[in-house]
This record gives C-alpha cells, sequence and structure tokens, in this order.
C-alpha cells in the first residue's frame, strides 16, 4: 500500500512570551523531530497526555502551522479535521445544509442542486436524516452535531481525516456510536485516519497501529497489539497502567 502521508523529522518551536525577540534560547520546542508514515486505507493512534504536542502535530500536518525544518509529504488532497468539541466549531448562525455546502461553494464549482444532493449524501453517510438540514447546530444533541462534523469533514472526498479527540465530549454509549460509524466510514470509503486520543482504551478499539508521544517525541510506535501486550517504553508502560489495560 502506498503512503498517505509522510512526517519526516518535524520539528516546531514557539516564543516563550509574545513580545520576545527571535532568538533560539527564548523558544520552547514542542515538537521534536516528529517522523512516521500512514498508508491508504490504516487507522492510527495517537496518544499521549495533555500538552505533549498531539494537537501541535495535527495542526502542521493540516498546514496550519510551519514546521521550522522537516516535511510533510502528502499522498492526498484536502485532507480534513474532525475536532473534539462539536458545538465549538459548527457556525451556531448557519443551518446544517449551510454548514455542508460553504466548502463545496468555495472550493467547487458545482450547481446549488449538486450541492445539496452531495450534502444529503454526505449526512446520511453519517447517520443523520436529510431532515437535519434545516435544522441549527443548537437544536441538535452532541452526537447529532458531531455526525455533522463527519458528514463535514467528508464534503471534499478526503482520503486523510484527522480525528482530534473526536469522542471525549460525549458519553459512553454516543462514543461507541461514532466510533462505529468512524470504522464504517473507513471501510466503506477507503479512508486512513489519524485518530489522536488520551483514551488508550478508545484507541485500541478503533486503530490498526499507535503512536505514543511524551513531550514532543514520539517514544514508541508499532501494530496496536504488540504495542498494547508488550510495551518497550516505559511511558508507554505507565499509560497503559494507569488506563488499567496492564498491571
Amino acid at each position: 500500500m502506498s503512503n498517505i502521508l509522510e512526517v519526516k523529522d518535524v520539528h516546531v518551536s514557539f516564543l516563550k512570551e509574545r513580545h520576545t525577540i527571535f532568538d533560539k534560547r527564548n523558544r520552547i520546542e514542542v515538537l521534536k523531530g516528529i517522523s512516521f508514515e500512514i498508508k491508504e486505507g490504516e487507522i492510527v493512534g495517537l496518544v499521549g497526555e495533555s500538552g505533549c504536542g498531539k494537537s501541535t502535530l495535527a495542526k502542521v500536518i493540516l498546514g496550519l502551522i510551519k514546521p521550522d525544518s522537516g516535511e510533510v509529504i502528502h499522498g492526498s488532497t484536502h485532507p480534513q479535521m474532525i475536532f473534539q468539541d462539536p458545538y465549538s466549531s459548527l457556525n451556531p448562525a448557519k443551518t446544517v445544509q449551510f454548514i455542508l455546502e460553504e466548502p463545496l461553494k468555495n472550493l467547487t464549482n458545482l450547481s446549488a442542486e449538486q450541492r445539496l444532493v452531495k450534502a444529503k449524501e454526505r449526512l446520511g453517510q453519517a447517520g443523520l436524516d436529510e431532515k437535519y438540514l434545516t435544522h441549527k447546530p443548537s437544536e441538535l444533541s452532541g452526537g447529532q452535531r458531531q455526525r455533522v462534523c463527519i458528514a463535514e469533514s467528508l464534503m471534499m472526498d478526503p482520503k486523510l481525516l484527522l480525528a482530534d479527540e473526536p469522542v471525549s465530549a460525549l458519553d459512553v454509549t454516543i462514543q461507541a456510536q461514532i466510533l462505529k460509524l468512524l470504522d464504517d466510514l473507513q471501510e466503506s470509503l477507503g479512508l486512513s485516519i489519524l485518530f489522536i486520543s488520551h483514551d488508550l482504551r478508545v484507541v485500541y478499539q478503533l486503530c490498526d497501529r499507535v503512536m505514543v508521544m511524551k513531550n514532543g517525541i514520539i517514544v514508541e510506535q508499532g501494530e496496536i497489539d504488540r504495542v498494547y501486550r508488550n510495551p518497550q517504553h516505559e511511558y508507554t508502560k505507565q499509560l497503559l497502567k494507569a488506563s488499567g489495560i496492564i498491571q
């Protein structure tokens, strides 16, 4: 299988203080030589404590942050993000139809009729009836809003999704439904997914491989069963023990 994403020796640093002049001594390194690959159709988990650099890495992959050095190579166009909080990531003043069609208005030449057909299709793939097209985010439950976010992420036919803690704001029952939806979409659409989470149990349910990040470094990565059953790095062992997965 071909690579859908290659990250090569990526370094990112930020100024410690807003108005400090550029000087390496005044910067804190957030990502410290990150390298990995994701293959077509693969779901890869990225785990680690809050503040370890997971979300910064996602922004680098999406081109929202330019790395100090290193390279990000995409094997597809229009990679998309699914955010942790579906309510704050959706425009509260707009209907679901407007939200879904907006990227098509900006980036394609599809007619209004074609945009509506695609919005209905993607909403259905996310598990919602087309009647919700006229609803605003405030009229939806948390699980429904996250399904709208997933439908929105599919509008430009991406081959790579970045899911940043997409189920952490949902209750356990809805979490399971969203995880199954992502798994089904990966299979039916041939998606690749970078699934970012601090919950190792959730990652185990969904992912083929896992990467463990600590302080801006990937300290361990591999097939999920191998890493969970025979962790090599002490930090991985600590995370698995804290999750109750190993004693």
